[in-house]
């Protein structure tokens, strides 16, 4: 995967060439960055790892009337990155905007549709997002935000069961970018149980899939908000966890099985003690 390197005789490519590149000038141009949440604390619906084209559209065209919030006149053309740890992105895509057609409470929504600018780089390009709390910018500011990566756009074999281990942000690429199709694939036809571990302290967590979950959505569930619902997780950094298979079964096995195999691994690995379970 080739990456971009900077040196003190080489100049650093930023987000506003690429934008030059693909027609768009920054000054004329809005740049979003979603984050990946199901549902926001005023109970309005998120996006997710899995979420269509269409429903990222659909969340992109409705912001708030605040003008603090969103800006009263938006450019016509919006930039949409997804967030991809703390300080990446990837470009989703580019929205032309053809004007807000109406206010719904404290929300207004726009008239958008795709672009075909940018298309070529889509989830292939690494931008730096130095902002992690800022989720629009101008795209004059965030022109200068530095490239770190343009990923190989072809697909990438799965290395097997045996084989995988992902750190988290590799994982939130598995569960999104085309080349990784047959990843999620595979992970989408077995149950099993798994382990993360933290590797600034390397304490294990051991986990399960079973019954109707497979471990593609077990582990999509780990890509949107790192923690997967385990209250042992909450409260840590999920960019240093790592993640891989201790056993994998056909979707079709008892349950008490998988369970059996879960509490095998917990003793064995001693995680109620020493690592993270508490069960």
């Amino acid at each position: 995967m080739p990456t971009t390197e900077t040196s003190p005789s080489t100049l650093t490519l930023t987000l506003a060439a690429v934008l030059e590149s693909a027609g768009i000038e920054p000054r004329d141009a809005l740049v979003i960055r979603h984050a990946y949440v199901r549902e926001h604390a005023d109970g309005s619906s998120g996006i997710h790892a899995d979420s269509t084209d269409d429903e990222v559209l659909e969340y992109t065209a409705v912001h708030s009337t605040n003008p603090r919030i969103f800006p009263t006149r938006p450019p016509s053309t919006w930039v949409v990155f997804l967030a991809e740890g703390g300080d990446r992105a990837r470009p989703w895509g580019v929205v032309d905007n053809h004007g807000e057609v109406g206010v719904e409470g404290v929300r207004r929504r726009f008239a958008v549709s795709r672009s075909q600018r940018m298309q070529d780089l889509t989830n292939r390009l690494v931008i730096g997002w130095r902002s992690p709390r800022t989720w629009r910018l101008s795209a004059s500011t965030a022109g200068s935000y530095p490239v770190v990566e343009i990923a190989d756009s072809q697909p990438i074999p799965f290395p097997g069961f045996d084989a995988l281990t992902l750190e988290h942000a590799q994982l939130q690429a598995v569960m999104r970018e085309h080349r990784y199709a047959s990843w999620r694939t595979a992970l989408a036809s077995v149950a099993g149980v798994y382990l993360i571990t933290d590797t600034r302290d390397g304490r294990h967590y051991v986990g399960k899939a079973d019954g109707a979950e497979s471990i593609r959505q077990r582990w999509g569930a780990y890509a949107t908000n790192g923690h997967g619902g385990n209250v042992e997780l909450r409260a840590l950094d999920p960019s240093s966890f790592r993640f891989s298979l201790l056993r994998v079964f056909d979707p079709s096995t008892p349950m008490r099985e998988i369970d059996a195999a879960e509490s095998h691994f917990k003793r064995a690995l001693d995680t109620r003690r020493h690592g993270l379970n508490r069960n």
